[in-house]
C-alpha cells in the first residue's frame, strides 16, 4: 500500500491559506465573522500560519444550533478561521484517498452527489428486474420483481469512534503533524462519549464519514460480492432478485459493523419489494416514475426563496430563473 510523507507544510502554505480563505467566503462575504476577519486578513492569515506550523494551533469552540428540515437536526458550525484550515487539510487528504473509495459512493464527492446516484439506482433496478419483469398477478406496469435491501447507519455521526477513524488515516497518511491535527479537530468536538461522534456541519466530518464507511464498501463489494450497491453517507441501498439473499447481506452487514463499532438503524434499515417503491435520496422511488417527497418540495421552495430574495426587484427574471430551476429539479423525476 502506498503512503504519504511531508504533507503538513502544504497545510500551513501561505499561498494554500489564502486559497482556502477564499474558498471559506464563498456565499457568505457579507457575514459579520468574514468581514471582521477581513479587516486584518494578511495579519489573521500569518497568525493562522504561525500556529499552525509551531504546532500550537487550537480549532475553537463550535457553534451550535438547531435546525428543522424537516428532521431537527443538531448543527456545530466552526469559527471562520478554523474553517480555512480545514479546506487546505481535506484538500491534501482528499486525492488521496478519493481514489480508494468505490465507484458507487457518492456523498461530497466531485462529479458525484444525489442526482448521479439516483440514475445509478435506476440503471440496477432494470438489471435485478430483467427489465421491467412483472410479478405474476401483477395490477400495474409497476408491479415488478426484484427486492431492496434500504438501510441507514443509527447515529452515525454521534457514533464513529475516533481512535478506528486514526487508525483507518494512519494506513495511508505517514505525517505525524497531519494526524495529530486531525486529533485536535476531532475532539474539539464536545459529544457526549469521549472519543466519539463528529459535528454535523464541518467540511472535515462530511470527508472523514466516507473515509470511515470505506472498509464497509470494500467488504460489501468484495467479502459479500454485492452487485448492486450504492452508498450516500451512511444511507445505502442494496439491489437484489431474491429476498432470502439480501436477509443474508443484511446480517453480514451489521455484524461487520461491530468492527467499526456501528450498527444498522434498527428501523430504518428494511428489505422492500421494488414494486412498492422506496424512499432514497429525497424521492419516492418506483419501476416507472418517480416523486418528489413533499418534504423535500418544501424545503426546496423555503431555500430558493431565501436565497433569491434579491432577485424580486426583477419579478419577470425571478419567476422565469424559478422555473427553470424547478423543471431542471423535477425532471429528475423522470
Amino acid at each position: 500500500m502506498k503512503t504519504y510523507k511531508h504533507l503538513y507544510k502544504n497545510v500551513y502554505s501561505l499561498e494554500n491559506l489564502k486559497s482556502a480563505y477564499k474558498k471559506a467566503r464563498e456565499g457568505k462575504s457579507g457575514q459579520i465573522y468574514v468581514i471582521e476577519f477581513e479587516n486584518n486578513l494578511e495579519q489573521n492569515l500569518n497568525k493562522l500560519k504561525q500556529e499552525l506550523e509551531a504546532l500550537t494551533y487550537k480549532p475553537r469552540l463550535l457553534k451550535r444550533f438547531i435546525i428543522r428540515d424537516p428532521k431537527t437536526r443538531t448543527i456545530h458550525a466552526s469559527a471562520f478561521r478554523d474553517r480555512i484550515v480545514y479546506h487546505p487539510l481535506v484538500n491534501i487528504l482528499e486525492p488521496i484517498f478519493d481514489k480508494t473509495f468505490i465507484y458507487d459512493s457518492y456523498a461530497s464527492r466531485k462529479d458525484k452527489g444525489t442526482h448521479k446516484a439516483v440514475l445509478r439506482f435506476d440503471q440496477f433496478k432494470r438489471k435485478i428486474s430483467n427489465n421491467g419483469k412483472l410479478i405474476k398477478n401483477a395490477v400495474d406496469n409497476n408491479q415488478v420483481i426484484g427486492y431492496i435491501l434500504k438501510a441507514d447507519i443509527k447515529h452515525y455521526f454521534d457514533t464513529v469512534d475516533h481512535e478506528i477513524l486514526s487508525n483507518i488515516i494512519t494506513r495511508k497518511i505517514k505525517d505525524n503533524n497531519i494526524v495529530c491535527l486531525i486529533k485536535e479537530i476531532l475532539n474539539n468536538f464536545d459529544s457526549e462519549v469521549k472519543g466519539k461522534g463528529m459535528p454535523l456541519g464541518n467540511l472535515t466530518s462530511q470527508f472523514f464519514a466516507n473515509v470511515y464507511l470505506n472498509d464497509l464498501d470494500y467488504f460489501i463489494k468484495h467479502k459479500l460480492k454485492v452487485k448492486y450497491y450504492i452508498r450516500y453517507v451512511d444511507d445505502f441501498v442494496i439491489l437484489h432478485n431474491d429476498k432470502k439473499i439480501l436477509e443474508e447481506y443484511k446480517e453480514e452487514i451489521n455484524n461487520y459493523l461491530k468492527n467499526l463499532k456501528l450498527e444498522l438503524h434498527p428501523n430504518k434499515s428494511k428489505i422492500i419489494p421494488l414494486r412498492n417503491g422506496v424512499t432514497f435520496l429525497g424521492y419516492r422511488i418506483f419501476y416507472h416514475h418517480k416523486l418528489l417527497r413533499k418534504t423535500n418540495i418544501r424545503k426546496f421552495e423555503r431555500n430558493f426563496n431565501e436565497e433569491l430574495k434579491f432577485l424580486k426587484i426583477w419579478d419577470e427574471a425571478y419567476e422565469e430563473f424559478k422555473r427553470m430551476v424547478w423543471l431542471f429539479h423535477m425532471g429528475q423525476c423522470i
